[in-house]
């Protein structure tokens, strides 16, 4: 699988931990930035990672920020992500069973390094149930994107 990874400056100082990890575990990592801890806004590295799995050339996304929350939102901003920003394990597999979630967001300043590997585990080893009333709530999700819910 090919995973696009992004950060700001509040998450960068674990960016390289979750990559090597990821590599680890077998997958291709495409790493939008950013690549210090020179302050910067993360919406443009949010809006990075999006694109990439938007054309197809990621089929999951990792953000990472001080506490998550603000690349969720950016990321949520994109029709076709659906972005969750979880600190614990059940969180992290549920959002990919249950929402068909393509990005995970977490914090730095959250979440510790052992926990962020743990959360990437979490995510990456789930797949999408695809079945009974997840079909239709995805297709619910898609259908506010498009304005007809």
């Amino acid at each position: 699988m090919k995973i696009v990874v992004g950060c700001d400056h509040a998450g960068y100082d674990i960016k390289d931990a979750v990559i090597a990890h990821i590599k680890e575990k077998g997958h291709d990592v495409i790493d939008v930035g950013t690549y210090s801890t020179a302050s910067c806004h993360y919406p443009v590295y949010a809006s990075a990672a999006c694109e990439k799995i938007l054309s197809g050339e990621a089929e999951l996304g990792i953000l990472i920020c001080g506490t998550g929350i603000g690349m969720s939102i950016a990321a949520n901003k994109h029709d076709g992500i659906r972005a969750a920003c979880c600190s614990d394990c059940f969180s992290a597999r549920l959002t990919r069973e249950h929402n068909d979630a393509n990005m995970l967001c977490f914090g730095q300043r959250v979440v510790g390094i052992g926990l962020a590997l743990d959360l990437v585990d979490a995510f990456l080893d789930a797949t999408y149930a695809n079945s009974g009333n997840h079909i239709t709530r995805v297709a619910m999700l898609k259908d506010i994107e498009e304005g007809k819910l």
